[in-house]
């Protein structure tokens, strides 16, 4: 896929209020993560959804809902992505077959699974900008991470909704969101971030990718608002 703009749509609290949701719907291509849902949410987040970039982790809630996600949402392009345990395609890859359960069900819905060597790619990325081994810091790459590299690969412009900086969060008048805006009582999204940003196994390091992409729009074509980052 090649996209002139693409809108990629952050899962945040943030959006909440936004009230950006027709300006979403206007821009060529646009991206939202796992099962972030626009349902209830359109004022805010828009209605249209060009791709889906999903966890293995979330897959179970799409599964659940499936006629949500997949009958209702056939134009969407599906990009799924995990570890080989979970998408290893010899029958014992669970996720990967359930996804296959889902092509074979849905087959006008176009399916993708990231490659083991375009993870071992986004590894490398995260190796290069920090200097650091993503597995010997015990981090998992976020799913925000797999979707910036894919609309970096596919779009010529991106405008990112409802992303926070990585000093956000340090700042004292930061405001007080939910981790997720179709979540309400979960942690909010601060706590969330350091939280994983500093525990030793298994945690995103969200605040470091943030970082990461700061950098990254100095060098492409990428603008961030509600909030907007001042690079």
């Amino acid at each position: 896929m090649h996209c002139s703009q693409c809108a990629l749509v952050s899962s945040s609290g943030q959006m909440l209020g936004a009230g950006v949701g027709e300006e979403i719907d206007k821009v060529g291509c646009v991206i939202r993560m796992n099962n972030a849902p626009t349902q209830g949410f359109e004022k805010d987040v828009g209605n249209r959804t060009s791709v889906r970039v999903v966890s293995h982790t979330s897959v179970p809630l799409l599964v659940k809902n499936e006629s949500y996600y997949f009958q209702q949402s056939e134009d969407t392009t599906y990009v799924f992505w995990g570890p080989e345990r979970n998408m290893r395609q010899d029958g014992k890859g669970h996720i990967f077959n359930s996804l296959r359960k889902i092509a074979e069900k849905y087959p006008k819905v176009r399916i993708y699974a990231v490659t083991k060597e375009k993870i071992q790619y986004c590894d490398g990325v995260f190796q290069n900008e920090t200097g650091k081994n993503r597995m010997k810091t015990g981090a998992f790459l976020s799913t925000g991470f797999f979707t910036m590299i894919l609309a970096i690969d596919m779009c010529d412009s991106i405008r990112v909704y409802g992303m926070i900086d990585d000093n956000y969060c340090s700042r004292v008048n930061h405001s007080i969101v939910p981790y997720h805006y179709y979540e309400k009582n979960r942690i909010d999204e601060c706590r969330m971030y350091r939280f994983h940003e500093n525990t030793n196994r298994g945690g995103h390091r969200f605040i470091t990718e943030k970082a990461i992409y700061a950098r990254w729009a100095t060098r492409q074509k990428i603008d961030f608002k509600h909030p907007s980052w001042s690079l």
